[in-house]
């Protein structure tokens, strides 16, 4: 990857699109440390480290890892780039289920443009309701923590809580707007990569945000080690043991990124004119994490919705607060709902990415068989159960990474480490698909000069 990037540098294009990409990442940091009005900074940070627990919340430490931190400190872009990928997910799955938008998607670059305006607009109202449950989140930890009214100083007022009619209003619109505003820059910022840097921008900006939460997790690794002595010894096995399987889940995932099955392909002679095609062999490549991270995202989206409902209704007691605690990433429940969510929406993601009967036609068009299946049906049949088998490895493999740092917290004790499965799947993954972007690249313009 480090050669390639080394490679591409050395092409004066290639190295201006480099250079506006990390351009671009640099804005999206910036805008990650920049505040919303009317928020007192010391105050949110008081109220933050009082509840802490909130953070280990399903949505809120899920936001806060993608959004590298700037979901805790509620700055422009605290929602991240997550309403963007809800909303893709949501579109994906109204191409499916909606005639109109699935014909729509198959009317080329046109149709392709127009479902994408729609996903702009999903994305800003989902940001529009995220920002107004997350300001909510901050006005009922504010009020839970708040000292009594008689001793209530300025220190303290996070959000002007008592301010009245006009202004009260005129507040918490502000800072919605603001949470949205910052939604939809994001957005932007990923199609300018996309337009004028390397490509795959709102990846590129998922990976940052990411990356931009390592330091904290060096540093919590660290203070477990300084809590190591006569009363935690276990601390001097499970830190080191938790770096060693991060290096070990990296490997693993790089291997199954590029693992993939190979069906034979043959294509039988024939004669046009006085030439004679086909006669070779090939196979059909199928990978064996075909869906990449995406039926992570869609089980943490799904299971996000009762943390989002808690954002909006704040503490709750007796039922309610044993149902939303259930959802909590350290509940035996979530682990098991995120283990079925992930298998499931493997075998969805697969589905709508991958047709049998399309593909036994296309084969049978070209002259083209597997080698001892009888073309059509039997070809068709053939191919689903190889993704159906695939698929179940390809989900097996991602439940694993998902749930391994989760399981490992509750063996151990190690709270609080915002290096997850998903990030460490999401980073690779990026980092992979963008080195193979830019030999593409090269490769292009490789062919471009030699045919010039």
């Amino acid at each position: 990857m480090f050669k390639t990037i080394r490679n591409a540098w050395s092409i004066p294009d290639l190295r201006k699109k480099i250079l506006f990409t990390l351009m671009i990442v640099v804005i999206f940091r910036i805008g990650s440390v920049i505040p919303v009005p009317f928020l007192n900074m010391d105050a949110l940070a008081h109220v933050m480290s009082s509840n802490s627990g909130a953070v280990d919340d399903t949505l809120v430490g899920y936001l806060n890892t993608l959004s590298g931190g700037a979901f805790s400190n509620a700055t422009i872009f605290a929602m991240g780039i997550t309403p963007y990928i809800n909303s893709s997910i949501i579109m994906q799955l109204l191409c499916v289920a909606i005639p109109p938008l699935e014909r729509l998607s198959k009317e080329g670059e046109e149709g392709r443009k127009k479902i994408a305006a729609i996903t702009r607009y999903v994305t800003v109202g989902l940001g529009l309701i995220q920002g107004t449950a997350y300001y909510f989140f901050l006005k009922n930890s504010i009020d839970n923590q708040a000292p009594a009214e008689g001793n209530w100083t300025p220190t303290y007022q996070a959000i002007a809580k008592y301010t009245e009619g006009g202004a009260m209003w005129f507040t918490m619109i502000a800072i919605i707007l603001c949470f949205t505003a910052g939604t939809a820059l994001i957005m932007w910022l990923g199609e300018q990569i996309n337009k004028n840097g390397i490509g795959n921008g709102i990846s590129i900006l998922l990976f940052a945000g990411i990356i931009a939460r390592l330091p904290y997790t060096i540093n919590q690794l660290s203070m477990y080690w300084n809590l190591a002595g006569d009363d935690n010894t276990s601390y001097y096995v499970t830190v080191p043991l938790w770096v060693i399987l991060f290096l070990i889940v990296i490997w693993v995932i790089t291997f199954m990124q590029d693992a993939e099955r190979r069906i034979p392909i043959q294509y039988a002679k024939r004669v046009v004119g006085r030439k004679m095609y086909g006669g070779q062999s090939t196979h059909l490549p199928i990978k064996v994490a075909l869906g990449g991270v995406m039926p992570i995202i869609f089980a943490s989206s799904i299971l996000s919705i009762p943390s989002t409902i808690k954002l909006f209704v704040g503490n709750v007691k007796g039922f309610w607060a044993g149902f939303f605690n259930a959802f909590s990433t350290n509940g035996w429940l979530y682990a098991v709902l995120y283990f079925l969510l992930i298998l499931a929406f493997a075998y969805f993601y697969t589905t709508i990415q991958y047709n049998p009967i399309e593909m036994a036609n296309n084969l049978k068009q070209n002259n083209g068989t597997i080698p001892g299946i009888r073309p059509g049906r039997p070809t068709a049949d053939f191919i689903k159960k190889i993704l159906s088998r695939i698929t179940l490895i390809g989900a097996l493999f991602l439940a694993f990474i998902a749930l391994l740092p989760i399981l490992y917290s509750d063996f151990t004790g190690l709270y609080g480490l915002s290096m997850g499965g998903t990030s460490v799947i999401i980073i690779v993954g990026v980092a992979l698909d963008t080195a193979k972007q830019l030999e593409s690249q090269m490769m292009m313009r490789h062919y471009k000069g030699f045919l010039d």
